[in-house]
């Protein structure tokens, strides 16, 4: 059985974390696996990524038994597997959406923050764990947070270890969305499917822009945006989405 199924559905590509009976906690195999599937989702025929888990879990962290047969430096650890798929999925220029299907917890919430957008189940949890083992925040948790919910907030909610339910992480603004349990697979689908019929490389741009807004200064930022928007007029999708409108069609965007 493979740590992460890895599902086709025209041109969104499903990445399921698959160790259910721990609730997809992070191992060795599930980091390989994970680092596997990203590096599909970046070929220019997927357009939309799903990250979700199977059985009743989003992905709780750390596998603990794993974790406690390990040697070495924790930071190496993490430098040597989480860092280098967190940093994966941020860099993939296409819409990614973390369909939160259970708990997301430690690490797993991590993971779901690092992605564009997160719809979540009724049943989905948010654990921060963390400091619950007297950790910290790990796997870009405390950068991914800080630009969702502010600093204040998010350091707060890191050292309460307080657990939201899916309806108060909608409230937070964690989650964009929250459907009924047997609703999420073909909601999250249904998202993807309609982001995959998009100006891709658009989604993409929009997105380097907007990850290097809070870090930029003003001329930085509209230099940034002129390159990219030239890069975006030179695309077919441009020359597509100009002749739809002066149509009065829909556009019939291919993502190049």
């Amino acid at each position: 059985m493979p740590a992460v199924e890895v599902l086709r559905d025209g041109a969104v590509l499903t990445l399921r974390l698959n160790r259910p009976e721990v609730l997809n906690a992070f191992d060795s195999e599930l980091h390989h696996a994970l680092a596997a599937g990203l590096r599909e989702a970046r070929a220019p025929e997927v357009r939309a990524v799903v990250v979700t888990g199977a059985g009743r879990g989003f992905c709780v962290g750390q596998d603990v038994g794993e974790f406690r047969e390990r040697s070495g430096s924790i930071g190496d650890h993490l430098r040597a597997n989480y860092h280098p798929n967190v940093l994966a999925l941020r860099a993939l220029e296409k819409p990614v959406i973390a369909a939160v299907n259970g708990p997301a917890a430690g690490a797993g919430l991590s993971l779901a923050c690092a992605c564009d957008l997160r719809i979540a189940s009724e049943e989905a949890v948010f654990v921060p764990a963390f400091i619950g083992l007297g950790l910290v925040p790990d796997s870009g948790g405390s950068y991914f947070l800080s630009r969702l919910l502010g600093p204040a907030r998010a350091l707060e909610w890191m050292t309460s270890n307080r657990r939201l339910s899916a309806a108060e992480a909608l409230d937070w603004g964690i989650v964009s969305e929250v459907v009924e349990a047997d609703a999420l697979e073909a909601r999250a689908a249904e998202v993807a499917g309609g982001w995959a019929t998009g100006p891709t490389g658009g989604f993409g741009m929009t997105k380097r822009l907007f990850e290097r807004a809070p870090l930029a200064t003003l001329e930085e930022q509209l230099e940034l945006e002129a390159q990219l928007q030239a890069a975006a007029a030179a695309s077919k999708d441009f020359a597509e989405g100009v002749a739809a409108f002066l149509e009065k069609r829909q556009p019939r965007f291919t993502g190049r």
